[in-house]
């Protein structure tokens, strides 16, 4: 049966929320503050992390906040609680990992939803095993097709398998988005830099990293199109492409074409900027590896090649001038001096760019393109009632992503403005204990996907990094 993530709209309650993903009923009573757990129960939990439950209890001991807390001890464990399978296949640590309440794997969201726990490994071994499992993984997901964003759990067919592309049983979904690829690379080098373990580098990892050059190139499309097309009978405009199913035209320039979005939307103009500057840092990071683990000094030449000639490129061609805010960088380009003024929510994206490493945080242009995005200058910047954040096409206006407020604390350094997005991501979560990919902005209750563990994770995330560096906020009421 095919499913469609658009289809997650709804308006959410705590019972709602509750029955329909099996989480435990709520507890959470607003007349007399009292919150109950909204995990799943203990035998009931996918994955048990001894260090993930340690943090939980050191971050929680240091918020004041009730309901900041509650929310923090319900989203951060999420991802292992509810969507992680994690078996030894071959000998292996093998983990597919589900977005949530769409039971596929995104080469995207499973590297986002792991992410938070990579600081933990060396504490925890089977933790360690299971993030390995998950580069394994997505090794083996890249090996059956690069271009795919989202996998089956086998070859089982369903997701869009009548797609007019080059659909195969095991894939869920084929959107070429260059971050699918970028995501796979900053999982297994952040898990080498934290831990030392190599035992994932094997020839099929060296294999999918070839596959990952061979992609970005095609995707040049210095000399033809290259072979990737996609098309869907839809009404939805952005879950096609234009132009026979290639995009609309680019000039060759040395940009990468990605044809669709991390929220899996269709781009206006194929070369992606955000996702550029990711493929830039992947590529780097592919190189080192492929040099200090595996020793191919010559594919890590071939790499570091790629990355400095769309270095090069992202110089000529990323950044614009707008007529508010002077030099900030474009979303989308073209090559033929075409540029689109906007930001989405889905990371990569403008907002993203310091967290991602692609950028210092500092730089003048990022400043001037973070004031861009966070403006109604930006059409997805949406304002309401309840919050202020990014959304996108993907839902529709006038709804907020919570991942967008959370991406907004972890890039700033003011404390006011971080501060701010607590209070925000506190007040939008219509008393389920959980983050959602979007809310209306003058309706918290009128939300999409109860099940949406990314952007649970990544709340933890930003919690213990607050717990970090500005201990403070936490010792508060929001």
């Amino acid at each position: 049966m095919s499913i469609n993530r658009r289809k997650f709209i709804q308006t959410g309650t705590v019972a709602a929320a509750a029955v329909a993903t099996g989480f435990a009923s709520s507890g959470f009573q607003n007349e007399t503050k009292k919150y109950l757990s909204q995990r799943v129960p203990v035998n009931e939990r996918k994955f048990t992390s001894k260090a993930v439950e340690e943090k939980i209890n050191e971050v929680g001991k240091l918020i004041v906040d009730p309901e900041l807390k509650w929310l923090f001890q319900n989203c951060y464990p999420n991802t292992l609680d509810t969507t992680v399978r994690f078996t030894q296949k071959n000998g292996r640590p093998d983990t597919f990992v589900i977005t949530g309440d769409i039971p596929a794997m995104w080469l995207r969201d499973s590297t986002a939803q792991v992410w938070p726990y990579l600081p933990l490994a060396n504490k925890d071994k089977p933790l360690q095993d299971l993030l390995a499992g998950v580069i394994n993984r997505q090794t083996q997901c890249i090996l059956i097709d690069p271009y795919a964003n989202a996998f089956n759990d086998g070859p089982t067919g369903g997701g869009w398998e009548n797609d007019l592309t080059d659909m195969k049983p095991e894939l869920h979904e084929r959107k070429w988005e260059i971050d699918s690829l970028c995501y796979p690379v900053r999982l297994a080098y952040g898990y080498w830099k934290q831990t030392g373990d190599i035992s994932c580098f094997d020839k099929d990892w060296e294999e999918a990293g070839r596959l990952i050059l061979q992609t970005f190139r095609e995707q040049q499309r210095k000399k033809n199109k290259g072979p990737y097309k996609f098309m869907r009978e839809t009404a939805w405009q952005t879950d096609t492409v234009a132009g026979a199913g290639y995009g609309n035209p680019v000039r060759p320039v040395g940009l990468i074409c990605s044809i669709f979005r991390p929220s899996d939307d269709a781009t206006i103009y194929p070369f992606l900027i955000p996702s550029n500057f990711f493929a830039v840092t992947s590529l780097r990071q592919l190189a080192e590896m492929s040099e200090k683990i595996l020793k191919n000094t010559s594919f890590s030449a071939e790499c570091i090649g790629l990355a400095d000639e769309v270095e090069k490129a992202l110089q000529d061609f990323a950044v614009a001038n707008h007529l508010d805010f002077g030099r900030m960088y474009a979303y989308e380009v073209d090559g033929f001096g075409n540029q689109l003024f906007m930001d989405d929510a889905n990371v990569p994206n403008l907002l993203s760019m310091p967290y991602l490493d692609l950028c210092d945080r500092r730089d003048g242009i990022y400043q001037n393109t973070r004031k861009f995005v966070l403006s109604e200058s930006n059409p997805y910047f949406f304002k309401g009632k309840y919050a202020e954040g990014v959304g996108g096409p993907h839902v529709g206006l006038d709804m907020i992503w919570p991942m967008s407020i959370i991406m907004r604390a972890m890039t700033s350094d003011s404390e006011k403005e971080i501060a701010y997005c607590l209070k925000m991501l506190k007040n939008t979560n219509a008393g389920t204990g959980f983050m959602h990919e979007a809310f209306h902005k003058d309706d918290p209750e009128h939300f999409t996907r109860k099940w949406f563990a990314w952007a649970n994770t990544l709340f933890g995330e930003l919690i213990i990094k607050i717990s970090n560096e500005h201990p403070g906020l936490l010792k508060r009421e929001y």
